[in-house]
């Protein structure tokens, strides 16, 4: 029961988000009536073409096809962003010089917008699976660590004095009280990166790979396939919102295990 409630409260928010993104994408055509029905894609039209239309099984290949590419490409960046902060955090608080070096510098790369800075990281690490893993590690890393430094800042001091009493290191410390009590700021940074690390997917793939939906949806655009492109936007955006309310059912199951929630 305790792992069912949390999977439960999950279908409420996924319901909701796609309620309004369906109600803003309608408000939208109607305050741009110039945009015309050609460019703008009503939800109708989407689900004409991914499942009422006569070739709704190949568009639904087509979109779906590059939609695995996509998620393949996002969780790629998504596992080396978060384990890349994991690393790079414990690192800061087991060794606070390491901070004071790095972050002004990492806030700097941080500041450079990715565009900019695709080209650069394309050159270095290619075009191919390890030049993606890399743009999208650099969407996820930023935020990510960040979040997960405060939560392990945030241990009880008490519990911690009562490790080092014990003899203790610091490592000992870290494993047993700071990374528990940071659980909450683990999946608060987790939640956050999942649609960053589609972002990212989606400008590697743009810039970089010429694969997935990042490719796609730009070729469709001078090709005048906007009913492709409307359907493979509300595929990553639908996808998204799926993938957030995961990792929240998730969250809500680690907090009651580790007690930082009631049951």
């Amino acid at each position: 029961m305790t792992v069912v409630r949390p999977l439960v409260r999950t279908v409420g928010p996924i319901l909701l988000a796609g309620l309004v993104v369906v109600v803003l994408w309608m408000l939208f055509l109607a305050a741009f009536p110039e945009i015309g029905p050609r460019v703008g894609q009503t939800p109708q039209a989407v689900w004409d073409y991914l499942f009422a239309g006569e070739n709704a099984a190949a568009n639904r290949e087509l979109v779906l096809g590059d939609l695995a590419i996509t998620l393949r490409d996002a969780g790629w960046g998504f596992a080396a962003g978060m384990a890349a902060a994991l690393v790079m955090a414990a690192l800061f608080v087991l060794a606070p010089v390491v901070e004071q070096a790095t972050m002004p510098v990492a806030m700097i790369l941080r500041s450079v917008p990715l565009v900019a800075m695709t080209p650069v990281i394309a050159l270095v690490f290619g075009r191919g699976q390890l030049g993606v893993a890399v743009l999208g590690g650099i969407v996820v890393f930023f935020p990510a660590l960040v979040t997960i430094v405060l939560g392990l800042r945030s241990a009880s001091r008490q519990s911690l004095d009562v490790v080092a009493a014990y003899g203790g290191s610091r490592w000992t410390a870290l494993r047993t009280v700071a990374v528990p009590s940071a659980t909450p700021s683990i999946f608060a940074a987790a939640r956050l990166s999942v649609p960053a690390a589609l972002i990212g997917a989606l400008v590697a793939e743009w810039l970089a790979s010429g694969e997935g939906l990042g490719s796609s949806m730009i070729k469709a655009i001078p090709a005048y396939a906007y009913d492709q492109l409307w359907a493979s936007i509300v595929v990553v955006t639908a996808t998204s919102i799926v993938l957030y309310a995961v990792v929240s059912a998730f969250e809500s199951v680690a907090l009651v295990r580790f007690g930082q929630v009631t049951a």
